[in-house]
Formats: C-alpha cells, sequence, structure tokens
C-alpha cells in the first residue's frame, strides 16, 4: 500500500507541516519544567485543540505531541514506564481529529532525541538508542500514525538508530536534524553530511530535512546546502519564527506571521517540499504561510543574499560546508518550540 503521505506528495507541489508544540502548549498553561506528554492523558482535549489548530490553519501534516516521549527523556518526570501509553494516546487524539479534518491530513509520530551523548563521546550505546526509539515507535504505531517523525537531531548515530527503530517497527518515516552551530548541528553534521548519511541507510525515510536551529535565514541555507548535493528525496524545511529573545522571564520569538508567510515562499523555492514551522510558531504565523503558499506563484531559487534581505541575516558566515571550524560551544539537547 502507498502511504498517505507519499500519496499528498505525489498530488501536490508542496505541502504544509504544523507549528510549534511547546509554544502552544505554553499559551494553554503547560509550567516550565512539566512534561506536555502527560497532558495526552491528563489533558487529551487540550492535545486535541493543539491538533485542530495546526489543520484549520490550513496544515496537511501535523505531529503528535510526544517529542519527548521516550524513556530516558520521560525518566526525568518518573513516567519511564508509560511510553508505550503516552505514545499511544498522543496517536490516538491525532488519529482522530485528523479523520474529522474533512480532507487527507497526516498524522505524524514525533520523536524526539533521547537528550543522551551516543558512544564513544557519551554512554548511550547504539543498541540502547535503537530500543528506546523503537518503544516509542510501536505506541506510536499503535495509535494509528500515519508515519514517524524524527526530529531535532544533532548526533548522526542517534539517526541512524531512530532509522532502525522505525524498520523494525515497520514503519515509513521522516527525519530532520538541526544545524545550529555555524549551519552544522551540535554534533558537527553539515547539510552534505546529512544527505550522505540519508543515503546510506538501509531504511530511508520518505523525506529528511532541518528543523529548529537558530531563525529561518540560517535554515533555508541549509535547505540550500541540500539541494547544492543534487538530491531528490523530498526535502522538509520546519524553520523557527524568527529569533529567541528573553522577555519578562519568558522566550519569545520575534518572526511576525508576514515574515514566515515570506520564509515559506522561500523555503518552498529553494526546493523544499514539506515546509512548517517550529519554536515560537502560532496558528497566526501558519495561516499566513498557507495563504503566501496558496496564492504566491512559485519563484526562481532564492540567492544567499536575497534570503538575508527578507529575513535577515545569517547567524555565522559559513554554513559548515566550506571546511570552516565553527567556534566551540556547549549546548544539552532542547525540546522543540
Amino acid at each position: 500500500m502507498t502511504d498517505a503521505l507519499t500519496k499528498l506528495l505525489a498530488q501536490r507541489d508542496w505541502l504544509m507541516a504544523d507549528g510549534a508544540t511547546g509554544t502552544t502548549l505554553f499559551n494553554m498553561g503547560l509550567q516550565s519544567g512539566d512534561s506536555p506528554e502527560l497532558w495526552n492523558v491528563a489533558h487529551p482535549d487540550r492535545i486535541a485543540r493543539l491538533y485542530r489548530g495546526a489543520v484549520d490553519a490550513g496544515s496537511d501534516i501535523f505531529l503528535t505531541n510526544s517529542f519527548g516521549g521516550n524513556a530516558a527523556r520521560l525518566k526525568l518526570h518518573d513516567a519511564q514506564h508509560r511510553v508505550r501509553e503516552l505514545n499511544r494516546a498522543a496517536a490516538e487524539i491525532g488519529r482522530e481529529v485528523a479523520d474529522r479534518a474533512g480532507r487527507p491530513v497526516v498524522v505524524a509520530g514525533s520523536i524526539g532525541p533521547t537528550g543522551e551523548i551516543m558512544e564513544p563521546m557519551g554512554t548511550l550505546a547504539y543498541s540502547s538508542a535503537v530500543e528506546i526509539f523503537h518503544e516509542q515507535a510501536e505506541g506510536l504505531k499503535e495509535g494509528g500514525v500515519d508515519l514517524l517523525w524524527v526530529e531535532t537531531i544533532s548526533a548522526p548515530e542517534e539517526y541512524r538508530a531512530a532509522a532502525e527503530a522505525a524498520r523494525l517497527a515497520d514503519m515509513p518515516w521522516c527525519g530532520t536534524m538541526s544545524f545550529d552551530t555555524s549551519g552544522r548541528t551540535m554534533m558537527g553534521v553539515t547539510s552534505a553530511d546529512m544527505v550522505k548519511l540519508v543515503e546510506k541507510l538501509e531504511h530511508r525515510p520518505l523525506a529528511f530535512g532541518a528543523n529548529c536551529g537558530v531563525g529561518a535565514s540560517d535554515l533555508l541555507r541549509t535547505i540550500l546546502g541540500f539541494v547544492a548535493q543534487g538530491v531528490e528525496r523530498p526535502l522538509i524545511a520546519k524553520g523557527n519564527a524568527g529569533i529567541p529573545k528573553y522577555e519578562d522571564g519568558h522566550i519569545h520569538y520575534d518572526g511576525t506571521p508576514e515574515l514566515m508567510a515570506e520564509y515559506a515562499v522561500l523555503a518552498r523555492d529553494a526546493g523544499a517540499r514539506i515546509i512548517g514551522g517550529c519554536c515560537g510558531t502560532t496558528t497566526a504565523h501558519l495561516e499566513r504561510m498557507h495563504e503566501a503558499l496558496s496564492t504566491r506563484a512559485p519563484g526562481p531559487r532564492p540567492t544567499l543574499e536575497m534570503i538575508s534581505e527578507r529575513l535577515g541575516g545569517f547567524s555565522s558566515a559559513s554554513d559548515g560546508t566550506d571546511g570552516r571550524q565553527p567556534r566551540s560551544r556547549s549546548r544539552r539537547g532542547r525540546r522543540r518550540g
């Protein structure tokens, strides 16, 4: 059988994904330090509202509230024994929302990083990572997702482990990495490296790309990096709504709906087939993105100069593919916003 995403991609030049899970849930009352995944059982009505917001804004794909739903992350909330339950609930709510949408909508089971460092730099073994991801994948599959959506990955070994988990679960999948250190992931992967990584996998993703990172300009530069490698597999662009700024005790993203509409069109013209938002992206942003994608004719592939003029400058002079090494930076994995 042809999977739901492949069917839509065969019919459409572009598809719109959803926006920020964390930003939306914080606006609903989630407190810093809480586990959003526990809301799948405690507040299913709010999770349904999260999903419906994306669908009503025009999204063709939405991600389940399960980004941190693996045993390593849930252990921080003493909920590591509830992996299958919480992921199944996230998927079941999503399946119901999608089935009532009145049009084809893809339910993507979100799988974020473990939060651990892989061997040899850290202590997480490849086999353990596969087991962690596989358990989560099975819960999402039981709940009825159309595919798995691995996101915000930094280490190539962790990406491979997630791919193997999807194979073991016999599920199609998509996978994005976060390029936030001078055009590289935290573990040094460039856009060119990711293309090579994807094509060497035994169980390849239906689509791959970049999410989160620094700002929309940097993310589009990464998309152009993928395109420069001559890829034929559909590309995913899921950029943040501007740059995070700390104001009045909270993190705010300065990207307006108008800026994200411009980003969406540039992402399409750069070569992305699946376009959405990450941290800071609300339904107001998604509505303007959908309007722009639906009404503005395709244009030429944007240059770096065009991107910086329309969206703002880049955070670094290099995208990592020219061999320049990024400045040393310490950072731990974090939640998709």
